[in-house]
């Protein structure tokens, strides 16, 4: 009689009786907890890389502005001021790409968009519109 009392009080899968579904969700939740553990490790390593990727290309780009004002400097004895002046912008920016890393440059464009929200969202409809122009044109 104790026998059939203990069969009776198991459900099919081996589980006591009433305690069919808890099992089973403890497994899905924890499974499902697993997974996004790992999405969660792939996308910071994924960030980390492209962080990493465009710190390292800072000196690259440096270089390539300094050789643009020193060709724009050589060139400009026969132009104006207005080509010098472009030149030395455009040095003082590969000065600070080079000084400056991804940190402190994501910083500084909060800053700039904190203190002229107008302008930026402006700016940031413009860049919208030509790229989305750009990616309908490449079709």
């Amino acid at each position: 009689m104790d026998n059939y009392k203990e069969q009776s009080s198991q459900a099919s899968n081996g589980e006591p009786a009433g305690t069919s579904g808890t099992g089973t969700a403890a497994r899905m939740n924890e499974q499902i907890y697993e997974k996004a553990a790992e999405v969660k490790d792939k996308v910071t390593e994924y960030g980390r890389k492209a962080a990493n990727k465009l710190d390292s290309s800072r000196e690259s780009a440096a270089g390539a502005l300094d050789r643009t004002a020193t060709s724009l400097h050589s060139g400009s004895d026969k132009l104006s001021g207005v080509a010098h002046s472009t030149a030395d912008k455009i040095q003082a920016t590969a000065d600070y790409v080079r000084r400056t890393d991804l940190k402190g440059m994501a910083a500084d464009v909060q800053d700039i968009l904190k203190r002229y929200p107008g302008q930026s969202l402006a700016v940031a409809g413009v860049l919208g519109f030509l790229v989305a122009r750009g990616m309908r044109s490449s079709d």
